[in-house]
């Protein structure tokens, strides 16, 4: 364990809150096995990413394989939940409906 504290989830578990800013988590009804596998790849393509320096297709081709590991684990392309809610992704906290939520969520720490 890294002693790091989980940034906070929105209440439905639809978003992550970091640096007041929703991003989308993952769907939560993935299998435990298909899960292990997105983030096994999603640390992979970003290794690769990091490793690929100065060379652009290495690097773009890393990026397609984040981009697909971030879509099977439903934190990009279509929504995972069903109710028609928008996609708030990448909004800032304070401008949607969670930001009394994350207010009471600043006060109390």
């Amino acid at each position: 364990m890294t002693g790091k504290t989980p940034p906070p989830r929105t209440p439905d578990g639809r978003y992550i809150v970091v640096r007041g800013r929703l991003w989308r988590a993952s769907n939560p009804g993935l299998d435990a096995a298909d899960r292990e596998r997105y983030v096994g790849d999603l640390m992979s393509a970003r290794r690769a990413v990091r490793d690929a320096g100065e060379d652009i297709a290495a690097e773009k081709a890393a990026r397609a394989r984040v981009e697909t590991a971030k879509r099977g684990l439903g934190e990009r392309g279509p929504v995972w939940w069903t109710d028609g809610s928008p996609d708030l992704n990448r909004h800032l906290v304070k401008n949607t409906d969670y930001a009394a939520w994350f207010e009471a969520l600043e006060e109390g720490s």
